[in-house]
């Protein structure tokens, strides 16, 4: 495998039915290759077609490259959120990033 990409909704609420929250991973060996390009054109594709908004993640501020590649696919950044997250037991500040679909209205 290559690598992944998988989403699911934020809330339960009628009103966020259209904003999903999204993962991508791509397997080490396999960076650099356009993989995360070609999973995230898919998602976007598959969740316009579904009627979703809004795309929304959070990255670690260090990973600039799936920084980088958010961006080329119409990602935002929105802001910070300061110690938000705990990895391998220490706190973490997380990069709050959406996409909104210019299609949908």
């Amino acid at each position: 495998m290559l690598g992944w990409i998988a989403c699911g909704p934020v809330s339960d609420r009628c009103v966020y039915a259209g904003v999903v929250e999204h993962s991508v991973y791509v397997h080490l060996d396999a960076r650099g290759r356009g993989v995360g390009r070609t999973l995230l054109d898919a998602l976007i594709a598959s969740t316009e077609a579904a009627g979703i908004w809004t795309i929304q993640s959070g990255i670690f501020p260090e990973n600039t490259a799936s920084l980088a590649l958010h961006a080329t696919c119409g990602f935002r950044t929105v802001g910070t959120r300061r110690r938000v997250g705990r990895h391998h037991g220490a706190w973490r500040d997380v990069v709050l990033i959406e996409r909104r679909s210019p299609t949908i209205t």
